[in-house]
């Protein structure tokens, strides 16, 4: 199985021979094995050179990187491995076409939300008084179907994300205090952990869609702009629940994560180096974890799930077999 890389250490990486090799600041030398990257994450202030992106083009691995804030900052991908002009025109046609973006953008929200329930329900079953929580979810995904445009569709995720974010007040301990979300920058742990995770969780999911001949700028939620890979968002909504919330409680609930993981600077509050080599280590091993598929008939890793998503949606737009969005079953 194929993996992630995450280097954190300021230095240099290069081709050295048929490997990468990492060159930190302080003359440590590490290799990593190119047959078995997925993508390389980069934290750290990291030289690299064309030598590198070439080789790591030919093996099919993105790169990553992350600045200031550890905010995702862009991504550089390989040559697509499928092209296909026919599926970018039938994305275009769906985005031009109101009826199938606002079915497309309706099927989002109601995973989103779906799996947003999933969380609380479990919660709410193991003595937190939640019920209010399910109901309000439950009053938004009613909602859906009298949405009249995409933004009347956001505003009922919206609504149900900020129900579903009282959640995270009676779950965890009272030392990670949680006011509600805010971000650019990050004002507590909490809206911290939440920030990094879902950075992780965009990433993954560019690279999923990478793997396929979607385009990820033509998306159906979120408005296609300038500088970001929309159509990752639309997905990464989906899985966010799943990949960063869950571990976000597990790890803060379990003390695997503590307030001496953060580093506090003017107006934000930032995972230091321990806190999130914490958190991308406990991330990468739920990615790897696998669940029996209800219709594959087989086991398959949550980060395969990410990839099955942009399938199926490539499928939809290429067939018309109705897109259903992810909805967690486990």
């Amino acid at each position: 199985m194929d993996k992630n890389y995450h280097i954190f250490s300021d230095g240099r990486i290069e081709r050295s021979e048929d490997t990468i090799r990492l060159e930190t600041a302080d003359g440590e030398k590490k290799h990593i094995p190119v047959e078995h990257a997925e993508a390389i994450y980069l934290h750290g202030q990291i030289d690299y050179n064309t030598r590198l992106m070439s080789f790591l083009n030919d093996h099919g691995v993105a790169v990553h990187v992350f600045g200031w804030n550890d905010r995702y900052a862009g991504s550089l991908m390989p040559e697509r491995g499928q092209t296909s002009g026919r599926t970018v025109v039938e994305q275009v046609r769906a985005y031009d076409d109101p009826e199938q973006r606002q079915s497309l953008a309706a099927s989002f929200v109601r995973g989103s939300i779906h799996n947003m329930r999933t969380n609380v329900t479990y919660y709410d079953s193991r003595e937190y008084e939640l019920g209010d929580v399910i109901e309000n979810l439950d009053d938004a995904t009613a909602r859906i179907g009298d949405a009249a445009d995409i933004s009347e569709l956001m505003g009922v995720e919206a609504t149900a994300r900020r129900a579903y974010y009282r959640t995270f007040e009676a779950v965890l301990p009272d030392s990670f205090a949680f006011d509600g979300r805010e971000y650019n920058p990050p004002p507590n742990p909490v809206n911290a952990l939440i920030s990094f995770g879902n950075s992780m969780v965009y990433a993954n999911c560019v690279s999923a869609i990478r793997a396929t001949a979607l385009d990820p700028t033509i998306s159906y939620l979120h408005e296609p702009g300038e500088r970001r890979y929309s159509l990752s968002l639309d997905i990464a909504d989906l899985f966010k629940p799943v990949l960063t919330d869950r571990l976000l409680f597990r790890l803060v609930n379990r003390k695997q994560i503590s307030r001496d993981d953060f580093r506090d600077e003017v107006g934000s509050c930032l995972l230091n180096e321990e806190g999130r080599t914490t958190f991308l280590k406990e991330f990468e091993q739920t990615l790897e974890r696998t669940v029996e598929h209800p219709t594959l008939n087989r086991k398959v890793s949550y980060q395969y799930l990410l990839r099955l998503e942009a399938y199926k949606l490539k499928k939809h737009l290429l067939t018309g077999e109705s897109y259903d969005s992810f909805k967690r079953w486990w």
